[in-house]
């Protein structure tokens, strides 16, 4: 077979795995348009670097095709109006890993996030975008372009983008508690006051008209939280898919929505 023949067999083949996806997309699309969506769509972004050892690619490749997932998010979840989205993207205990592949991580998140203050579709869709996680102790660099996105999109009410960087769950409940100790010490309130409304009024997720994620999605396998939104995910419809962040697609992302719209919600009565 010669070279042209091959270019030929490729790139028949690539159109037809494209064929099929826009119409199995489309399957999908009809199926889940029948039903509600969730309101509140949490992602664990998982297996980054466990994508890149199976490759046998370098880490640096595993983050950067895993940070252009992420940037395709936004155009699924603008596609489908999910109305609010919060992606775990670095937990507090991920920074204890190593400085280079830390700076690495720094870089990725700063080119995207400037990429998202320029996005004309934030504007025209009115995507508020929120950091949530320790803010103080990441890089001033992001620190500085996080606080102009969220300046510049905070009067946006329509969607909602949480990013959650530095964040860890235990740490949120740690400082609501703070924030709410010193309301009673200075008065503010009286202990008996202290009910569900008080705490989740003191938590990042405040700012959002719901803050309880309807469906909370994890890629990688893993089957676990690690920490994400402890307080608000406890009636969460939890899916664990086997398939790492770099290779999650559209379609995986409706599939997700297709299965939590079959689950019966009964919030344990």
């Amino acid at each position: 077979m010669s070279i042209i023949d091959k270019i030929l067999k490729l790139l028949y083949s690539t159109s037809r795995q494209n064929l099929i996806y826009k119409i199995y997309e489309k399957h999908l699309t009809s199926q889940i348009n029948q039903f509600p969506f969730p309101q509140h769509i949490g992602i664990i972004l998982d297996g980054n670097r466990r994508w890149s050892k199976i490759m046998d690619i370098d880490k640096v490749k595993g983050h950067q095709m895993g940070a252009d997932i992420a940037e395709d998010l936004l155009n699924w979840i603008y596609d489908l109006g999910i109305k609010i989205t919060t992606v775990y993207v670095l937990s507090n205990e991920n920074l204890h890993r190593e400085t280079n592949e830390l700076e690495n991580i720094y870089s990725l998140l700063e080119d995207k996030l400037i990429s998202l203050y320029n996005d004309s579709r934030i504007h025209d869709k009115q995507i508020r975008v929120k950091s949530i996680g320790e803010f103080n102790i990441l890089p001033k660099r992001l620190q500085d372009i996080l606080s102009k996105l969220e300046t510049r999109t905070e009067n946006y009410e329509n969607m909602y983008l949480n990013i959650a960087i530095a964040y860890g769950g235990q740490k949120e409940l740690i400082d609501a508690i703070r924030k709410i100790a010193i309301s009673v010490k200075e008065n503010k309130i009286e202990i008996d006051d202290i009910d569900e409304k008080i705490i989740e009024a003191n938590l990042y997720t405040a700012h959002l008209p719901q803050a309880e994620p309807d469906l909370i999605l994890r890629t990688s396998g893993e089957k676990r939280l690690s920490g994400f939104l402890l307080w608000q995910s406890a009636y969460s419809e939890l899916i664990f898919v086997d398939i790492f962040w770099p290779e999650f697609r559209k379609i995986d992302l409706m599939r997700a929505i297709r299965t939590f719209q079959n689950r019966a919600r009964r919030y344990g009565k």
